[in-house]
């Protein structure tokens, strides 16, 4: 029986894999749940993946510029998450609204809002790239660095800013792919993008140092945004834009601004919040601690991005099947992937408590840079079921509209809790950066156990979008 059925289940597992990755929108309100979520989190999966991978060779060969070039991208990045977080609530308002509209069938009124998210977007970059390439010295000033790190790596911020539309467009036009159940073509982007990141680095590093690095970046991610704009102007996909979805229509701004910056203002409070961490790190073990510090977070990205990728199915879940007036089915799908995301989250954790020095060496080998390297991932790891959960709760109600609950959770959690245990560790104690390290996982999982309970409360399932 058993030599009968494992190829049958075989090909089935390859049909959902090759059907997931055809770059086709789906029905996500019929069917199996357990094939939905896969369909949806295959790709995306992937497509955080690259991402990760791109993140990990892109220190991978700045880490061979010595601890300044370390700490100027590390602390960069630290600030440029504002930037991901403009984007990333852009892109959740996005795919909220289009999941909804497709749910209802309405494929007209979905590319309409699409299209007006893409206004707001141009706007607000144009802003955040003024604003972070005249003043990129300074910035790094203001997280700690010391004045060689602030004269060889200001350029590097500069250049980073600059590219900030790219960013905020490949999160944002993604967000509107997803929303339209489209997870393939998401993942294809951003594919594009990094996989011309990855080959364009080496190269550029080799030729012009760490400024090199964000010139491959910002070109690997305009070539994204290029491949998206594509599809979404001359593809087949059910959403597609035409030049009348662009004229400005106040009351989809204003609903697209009312779902956004909440879920901005909850990203921000969350990347803000290891803006501080970052700062913290670098003031009380100096550049060697926050080189250390530094690699061991982009680690931490590398593995939480895929969970990220099943955090967004539940999102995309959530939406459609509320506009198809599905409320139980929507609820299923998210505990489902729940207890995929603390099945792979658990996995991780070991490897993470266990396996943490070989990587940490891996990207350095300088003896105290890993040190500090090898103490964070550890302490990192101890709390990975828990960003499991955390994410997957909180991307469910940003799914359903609901994203002012997410961002009091964050500003409570990061904000009222985690600064000022970091702050007291760190400043007041032997502890030091170590101080620091050891509050990330306690706020993650304060975030976990708040969400859950709000989740279970049940008011998101009575949210109009």
């Amino acid at each position: 029986m058993l030599t009968e059925t494992t190829p049958g289940k075989r090909k089935r597992i390859l049909d959902v894999i090759k059907l997931s990755l055809n770059g086709e929108e789906q029905d996500y309100t019929q069917g199996s749940i357990r094939k939905a979520v896969f369909l949806l989190a295959i790709p995306m999966i992937l497509e955080l993946s690259l991402e990760s991978v791109f993140a990990l060779v892109d220190m991978f060969f700045v880490g061979k510029l010595g601890q300044n070039a370390i700490a100027t991208v590390g602390l960069t990045e630290s600030v440029i998450t504002i930037v991901y977080s403009i984007a990333i609530g852009l892109s959740t308002a996005a795919t909220a609204i289009v999941a909804r509209r497709i749910g209802e069938k309405n494929t007209e009124d979905a590319a309409h809002a699409g299209a007006q998210s893409l206004l707001i977007c141009f706007v607000l970059s144009f802003f955040i790239s003024f604003a972070g390439m005249f003043f990129a010295p300074e910035i790094l000033a203001a997280m700690g660095a010391n004045e060689t790190v602030i004269r060889e790596g200001a350029i590097f911020t500069c250049i980073m800013f600059g590219g900030s539309l790219f960013i905020m467009l490949l999160f944002l036009i993604n967000g509107i792919f997803r929303g339209a159940g489209n997870a393939a073509m998401a993942m294809k982007s951003l594919w594009v993008a990094s996989i011309i990141n990855i080959i364009l680095c080496p190269v550029f590093i080799h030729w012009f140092g760490l400024k090199g690095a964000a010139i491959a970046t910002v070109i690997g991610r305009f070539s994204g945004v290029v491949y998206q704009c594509y599809h979404l102007f001359k593809g087949s996909g059910i959403v597609k834009f035409t030049k009348h979805h662009f004229k400005i229509d106040g009351e989809i701004i204003k609903s697209i601004i009312t779902i956004s910056w909440p879920a901005t203002l909850q990203f921000i409070i969350a990347s803000g919040s290891w803006i501080v961490m970052a700062k913290l790190v670098a003031e009380t073990g100096g550049t060697t601690a926050s080189a250390g510090y530094q690699i061991a977070v982009r680690n931490v990205v590398f593995f939480i991005l895929p969970a990220w990728g099943l955090s967004n199915a539940a999102a995309t879940l959530v939406g459609q099947n509320l506009g198809a007036k599905q409320i139980e089915r929507a609820r299923q799908s998210v505990m489902i992937t729940v207890r995929y995301n603390i099945i792979f989250m658990s996995f991780v954790m070991l490897l993470f408590v266990f396996c943490s020095e070989p990587i940490i060496r891996f990207f350095s080998g300088d003896e105290a840079v890993v040190k500090y390297g090898v103490e964070s991932l550890q302490i990192f790891g101890l709390g990975y079921v828990f960003y499991g959960i955390s994410m997957v709760m909180t991307q469910a109600l940003n799914g359903a509209g609901d994203t002012k609950t997410p961002t009091i959770i964050n500003l409570i959690c990061f904000w009222a809790f985690q600064i000022p245990l970091a702050y007291f560790l760190s400043k007041h104690t032997d502890l030091k950066a170590t101080g620091a390290f050891i509050s990330t996982p306690i706020a993650e999982t304060a975030i976990a156990l708040m969400a859950l309970y709000y989740f279970r409360k049940g008011k998101w399932m009575t949210l109009k979008v």
